[in-house]
């Protein structure tokens, strides 16, 4: 299973606010962090707020700040959001074309397998990978 790069730098940045869960990170510098577009990081922000993981604020000493205690945040669920609308394979797609469906037994078997995939993740949590507190110059 290959995950997006989306998701990738979504798990990094809720790794690096969790080494400093009460400090507001600015987009600016996640962006610069991770060398990644403004506007990419904007997104991912944006639905890790939507689902309730991370909590924004405007202006001058604003920034995103988790949203919830590391060790209730489970990896699978947390994979699942930022994973959603990116099926697995084709035929998950919502209208995804198929010649072979109605006689294919792969698709129960890697809808299986992606489960158990997210069941497995969802054992650890953000506190387990947590990145350690950065030392401060």
């Amino acid at each position: 299973m290959r995950l997006t790069s989306f998701t990738d730098y979504g798990l990094r940045m809720l790794m690096r606010m969790a080494s400093a869960p009460d400090r507001a990170f600015s987009s600016a510098e996640l962006a610069e962090e991770f060398g990644l577009s403004r506007n990419h990081l904007a997104k991912i922000m944006q639905r890790l707020s939507r689902a309730g993981y991370v909590r924004t604020r405007r202006g001058g000493g604003g920034g995103a700040m988790l949203a919830r205690p590391v060790g209730d945040i489970r990896l699978g669920r947390l994979v699942a959001v930022l994973e959603k609308g990116q099926p697995l394979v084709e035929c998950f797609a919502t209208g995804g074309d198929c010649s072979i469906d109605g006689c294919c037994r792969l698709k129960a078997r890697l809808r299986a397998a992606e489960a158990a995939f997210l069941a497995d993740l969802d054992r650890s949590t953000l506190a387990d990978i947590a990145l350690t507190p950065l030392a401060t110059p």
